[in-house]
């Protein structure tokens, strides 16, 4: 069941509300992507980067890196499609929501 408290969504007791919103862009944007009718060349890319970001969401509480990660190469892929513009920000929006990946040595 879903409510409305304040201007978060909240789902059924133990579901992170952070999960559910990244899904809900996520699915928004795999819509509008399937809904485009003109090719580009990295399309299979954000295809594939939307199913993983949406597997990592199903799975629980994801890594951050990765999120980020995935953001990076759905955004790279997309590129300047206007049509893409607010679903692509709701999706960074709601990875945003899970903070900032811990600082570490780089790699």
């Amino acid at each position: 069941m879903l409510r409305s408290v304040g201007q978060r969504r909240v789902t059924g007791e133990g579901v992170d509300p952070r999960v559910a919103e990244l899904r809900s862009a996520v699915s928004r944007l795999r819509r509008d992507l399937a809904g485009h009718r003109a090719e580009f060349a990295d399309r299979g890319i954000a295809e594939d980067e939307l199913a993983a970001l949406d597997a990592m969401a199903l799975s629980g509480v994801p890594e951050v890196r990765r999120l980020r990660r995935s953001l990076l190469l759905i955004a790279g892929s997309i590129g300047s499609v206007s049509a893409f513009a607010d679903g692509l920000a709701a999706v960074r929006r709601a990875v945003e929501h899970f903070g900032t990946p811990p600082q570490g040595p780089a790699v």
